[in-house]
């Protein structure tokens, strides 16, 4: 759709042939440095609005991180306030959100230093995020190679969690449904929103600050695409010819006892299912992988997995296996939660 418009100037840094970003807009400075940039939004998918805003900084800093980088050097705020709102309920509803994006922020040890505000029927909050580094002070994403094997840094099922979160507090139809064929109880429908939020506000920063020490050859974040859509996308930007060959699925616990159930197609099992704030998708050696995973478990507290390997494939094709192993991930009880 976009191809005939000439978007680019095929300067980016770190992409196949100089392309549009995969994940961020990395650019040499006139001075000699790199600059590196993204940009992402948040619609409501959550009750509160701190976590809304505390989940948009989330997002929105976890371009960075999939660049390897761990520090970002400022973030604008872009801000939709909603016009459908009392006066009252909109100071409250915006001064909340703002409060948990700037919280997100100064926790990863970045500042907010400008941005936009307009007025739209929906509550958004995102913003642009911009580190400037030196070449070799992040991983470019192309460079994945045959035998290495992907790592995955937070569970899937965020979409799954929050849908059903809705569906039982609307009390809709398909809350009915779910209910009367005993799918899930109301205490296994909150602890999977609870973890999903847990999942979504958590910064991706330590595991991209780790991803140079442990020799990542590529990577992405796990977002609006799903799985299999990121890993494709990532496959077709690797100097190589190679694809990926996904086994293992971690989900957030019950997410794929609602998706077997046949009550909605979410397309989970499939790849297909939209994450919000996901984890990091690495590409690496295995003994690198076994390295980065204790690491990044000690300092967050979350384990992350081995969900794949990188084969040698003339068309860069990403699959899941037939059969694929789906891990259960309950919610972390070590206090993240």
């Amino acid at each position: 759709m976009l191809s005939s418009l000439g978007l680019g100037d095929g300067q980016n840094m770190g992409t196949t042939n100089g392309k549009i970003a995969l994940d961020c807009s990395v650019r040499k400075t006139r001075q000699g440095h790199v600059c590196i940039s993204t940009t992402d939004f948040f619609f409501p998918l959550v009750d509160s609005p701190y976590l809304q805003g505390r989940i948009g900084a989330a997002n929105v800093l976890s371009d960075l991180y999939a660049e390897g980088v761990g520090e970002c050097d400022f973030v604008l705020m872009l801000l939709a306030a909603c016009r459908d709102m009392t006066e009252q309920d909109r100071n409250i509803c915006t001064r909340e959100m703002i409060r948990g994006f700037n919280d997100a922020c100064l926790e990863a040890g970045t500042v907010v230093t400008g941005g936009q505000t307009v007025v739209n029927p929906w509550p958004v909050i995102g913003g642009v995020a911009t580190t400037i580094c030196r070449e070799g002070e992040y991983v470019k994403s192309d460079g994945a190679k045959v035998g290495d094997v992907v790592v995955l840094t937070k569970p899937l099922g965020t979409q799954v969690a929050v849908n059903v979160h809705e569906w039982r507090v609307r009390e809709t139809p398909k809350w009915e449904e779910i209910s009367k064929r005993k799918v899930l109880t109301n205490e296994e429908a909150e602890d999977m929103m609870h973890s999903a939020v847990c999942s979504m506000s958590r910064l991706n920063q330590h595991g991209g600050s780790l991803m140079l020490k442990h020799n990542a050859h590529a990577g992405t974040d796990v977002t609006g695409f799903g799985i299999l859509g990121h890993a494709q996308n990532l496959m077709d930007n690797q100097q190589e010819a190679v694809g990926m060959e996904i086994h293992t699925l971690p989900c957030i616990a019950n997410t794929a006892k609602v998706e077997e159930s046949g009550v909605f197609d979410f397309r989970l099992l499939r790849g297909y299912s939209a994450e919000t704030s996901g984890g990091l998708m690495i590409c690496m050696r295995e003994e690198d992988a076994i390295s980065y995973c204790r690491e990044l478990e000690e300092i967050d507290g979350e384990p992350a997995w081995i969900i794949g390997r990188i084969i040698e494939s003339a068309d860069r094709k990403a699959m899941i296996v037939e059969k694929a192993n789906v891990v259960e991930v309950p919610c972390g009880n070590n206090g993240s939660c």
